[in-house]
């Protein structure tokens, strides 16, 4: 087929996508199962005060920003968050997180003698399983929470089956983990601003880059990569291929082209990080391969992403990114979005820690434990 007819299909909405993924099991626990408010009606947002949950309600995904958990009644107390482990053993200092997040009520610390004080226990996967430290051996005390938080996909996460009946909440990329916290998401705009659409030419004089660290044979993007190159140059950055200019960062290098490859080194529900964010934050049109279309469109609009499965051919997808070069008006097509939107690019790991404390403040449960972690994590 040729790319003429196949962009006529893809416009008028006949794109090949894969299949919808099976529904993925729920969290259990070892008592009452505690309802959870994963998707909020578009119904109930009215009014200014609510425009950012009705733009997340129309890409069909929880408020990052609002915890599902109920309520108590009155101003939650203050808590007091302990983070057991730096993640991947590299310090960084605790945030104020009313100060960067608008976030009260939250004590955050690292000192491990407050651990009979602390409300929750907040434990990164690769340290606990690597066995760089171990759980904490004292009694738990009473109410305490124990959080779980990872934020690698199934094929790099290993040790679940031994935290079964260990953990009360889970943190996680995944929109049903009990706090929920994308590598990035969606702003809605108050006022849709015209000028919001990034120039192409002559400020985007190259056409698609790619930067890549971990390059293994292996990888479902590596082959379609290779693939791919028979019939597009790509500019290939990081450790596989040119090193990034010691005063750049990925973002300033992807800023002078019009596409980017953000391609996921494995495929799993929600597993969308940051090559995506960054390479919007950059006003490339990023060119994704991971979860299905379907999965992308909980987090973007339609049009504000190009899936590898669109085409069904890397000749056809390349015939296509040509195309937009040569036609600005069907580019269009791909930023106009960002008129009502801008990105917002979640900052690890200060963000994760004062979303975590919210939670643990704003919610007063049964410290029921989760019985089928491994089952749950790798659906």
């Amino acid at each position: 087929m040729e790319i003429t007819q196949w962009l006529t299909q893809w416009v008028t909405g006949g794109r090949s996508t894969s299949p919808r993924a099976a529904k993925r099991p729920g969290l259990r626990r070892s008592k009452t199962r505690r309802g959870t408010v994963l998707r909020t009606s578009c119904f109930a947002a009215l009014g200014g005060a609510l425009f950012f949950l009705l733009g997340v309600c129309l890409l069909n995904l929880p408020d990052p920003r609002q915890q599902p958990f109920p309520l108590t009644e009155g101003e939650p107390r203050d808590v007091t968050l302990l983070l057991w482990t730096h993640p991947f053993g590299r310090y960084r200092r605790l945030p104020d997180c009313e100060a960067r997040f608008g976030i009260r009520g939250c004590v955050l610390t690292d000192d491990r003698r407050m651990y009979p004080g602390a409300d929750a226990i907040i434990m990164h996967h690769r340290e606990i399983t690597t066995n760089a430290t171990a759980l904490p051996s004292d009694p738990r005390p009473r109410g305490q929470k124990w959080i779980w938080m990872n934020f690698e996909s199934p094929s790099h996460t290993r040790g679940l089956r031994r935290f079964e009946g260990v953990f009360n909440l889970t943190m996680t990329y995944r929109a049903d983990s009990d706090i929920f916290l994308p590598y990035g998401y969606l702003v809605p705009r108050l006022h849709p601003q015209a000028n919001a659409l990034p120039h192409t030419r002559p400020r985007r004089p190259h056409l698609l880059a790619w930067v890549i660290s971990n390059w293994s044979e292996s990888q479902a993007r590596v082959a379609y990569f290779r693939r791919l190159v028979n019939y597009v140059d790509v500019d290939v950055f990081g450790r596989a291929g040119v090193p990034l200019p010691e005063d750049s960062t990925v973002v300033r290098t992807v800023r002078h082209y019009l596409f980017y490859l953000a391609l996921e080194n494995s495929q799993h529900p929600d597993y969308i990080t940051e090559k995506l964010w960054n390479s919007l934050l950059a006003g490339a049109v990023p060119v994704v391969l991971g979860p299905p279309r379907e999965n992308y469109e909980r987090f973007l609009p339609p049009e504000a992403f190009i899936h590898v499965d669109d085409f069904p051919s890397p000749r056809l997808l390349a015939q296509y990114l040509l195309l937009l070069r040569r036609s600005p008006a069907l580019l269009q097509r791909h930023l106009a979005w960002r008129r009502s939107y801008s990105v917002h690019l979640t900052a690890f790991w200060a963000e994760h820690y004062c979303t975590a404390c919210r939670a643990v403040r704003n919610h007063r449960l049964r410290t029921d434990t989760i019985t089928n972690l491994q089952r749950w994590f790798e659906s």
